[in-house]
């Protein structure tokens, strides 16, 4: 092993049992629950393909600044400390601002959502630089660049329209992204507990949404069979989502990321985590505008945006899961994959019937498989049942 490698290891053997997720990030979080309904807000009124991709470009910075304060958080007890404090809590009234922005992002607040995200980014940069580790300091500072430089490119971004807005909108993602790739993960610290639990948490706020979604799409809409039909199958296919997610999907990851240790680990957990999740809470606000939309005109077929969001978002989140799988283990559930697949395939007859029966697909076909695994799944019983034994 080497000296880095040992040198990061150990504050993270240190503190790893004593590291919990506190009420401060917690409290932070609920910020990221307007964030996310603004973003399924944001779609439903632009059911365009120019529309679908800026929903998706806003998914994606906000996820990224939720995962930077999740690292950082992770490192650092920013609660114990009253200046950090402070730091988070002013980026939570900054972010506050981004998603109150998010719904003209692309138009007349476009400065503004760009330079409330910005504040949020440097927020986090500051605070880590002043509390953080001499290792974990100079870690953030390799990655000062892109991680200014992203938001930076998103404020310049508000300037224009167009074309030219799209291409600073890339560019700025692709920096922001690319840059803990460049420029690595080494000298961050990966408290294992925490980490995982941190994620939960965010996979709950994004079930959340969907569950809010029930309840925009049925607003103003008279409470008849078919429509509270509909609010029960929406709510049964975001159980099964949370069950294929819960059952035992996170205790192999888990146990995975407690195999690293030192770099190693920080890498697994950046691709593990700070880049696959993306896709999986994507989906999960997808399906969301997917339920939205289906209780809204419950009696007639779905628009294409609709019915991809609803058909695409539930292949998508089977898609992620077996990605987040792929790299921790090498493996695939084939049995997922098959699934995703047919949901996706599904988007020409949810055209053709009612939005009330192409829920109802959708739903059957994901209990269906949250069913045969808890039955009939020797690796899903594998784990939880070692899960389950004393001692571990």
């Amino acid at each position: 092993m080497s000296a880095a490698t040992a040198s990061a290891d150990a504050p993270s053997r240190a503190g790893e049992q004593e590291q919990s997720v506190t009420p401060l990030e917690l409290f932070f979080d609920l910020v990221f629950v307007f964030a996310f309904t603004q973003v399924s807000s944001f779609l439903a009124h632009h059911l365009t393909w120019s529309g679908l991709v800026q929903g998706a470009a806003l998914l994606c910075v906000l996820w990224w600044a939720w995962v930077c304060y999740s690292w950082l958080t992770g490192a650092v007890n920013a609660e114990a400390e009253m200046p950090a404090r402070l730091v988070v809590l002013t980026a939570m009234a900054a972010m506050l601002i981004v998603a109150l922005t998010v719904p003209d992002a692309f138009g007349e607040n476009a400065v503004l959502f760009g330079v409330a995200y910005a504040i949020v980014r440097v927020l986090h940069i500051v605070l880590y630089v002043v509390i953080g580790a001499s290792e974990t300091r100079q870690a953030i500072l390799r990655l000062a660049p892109g991680f200014l430089g992203g938001p930076a490119l998103l404020v310049a971004a508000g300037f224009f329209d167009g074309s030219v807005q799209a291409a600073l909108w890339v560019l700025a993602i692709a920096v922001d992204y690319g840059i803990v790739i460049v420029r690595g993960v080494e000298g961050f610290y990966v408290h294992v507990e925490h980490f995982v639990e941190r994620h939960r948490l965010i996979m709950i706020i994004a079930l959340g949404e969907s569950l809010i979604a029930i309840g925009i799409g049925a607003d103003g809409t008279p409470l008849t069979p078919t429509v509270i039909g509909a609010a029960l199958l929406g709510i049964v296919l975001v159980i099964a989502l949370w069950w294929l997610y819960f059952d035992y999907i996170v205790i192999a990851a888990e146990g995975r990321l407690g195999e690293e240790t030192g770099t190693e680990r920080a890498i697994l957990a950046r691709d593990s985590y700070s880049y696959l999740h993306l896709f999986i809470v994507g989906s999960i606000i997808f399906v969301a505008l997917g339920i939205e939309q289906t209780i809204a005109h419950v009696g007639e077929p779905l628009a294409l945006i609709p019915a991809l969001a609803l058909c695409g978002g539930c292949g998508l989140y089977l898609l992620g899961h077996n990605a987040f799988r792929f790299r921790d283990h090498r493996t695939v559930s084939y049995l997922r994959l098959v699934v995703s697949i047919v949901a996706i395939a599904l988007v020409p007859v949810v055209l053709e019937v009612q939005a009330l029966v192409a829920l109802a697909l959708l739903t059957a076909l994901l209990v269906g498989l949250a069913v045969y695994e808890t039955i009939w799944s020797e690796h899903r019983n594998r784990l939880r049942s070692t899960e389950t034994e004393p001692g571990q």
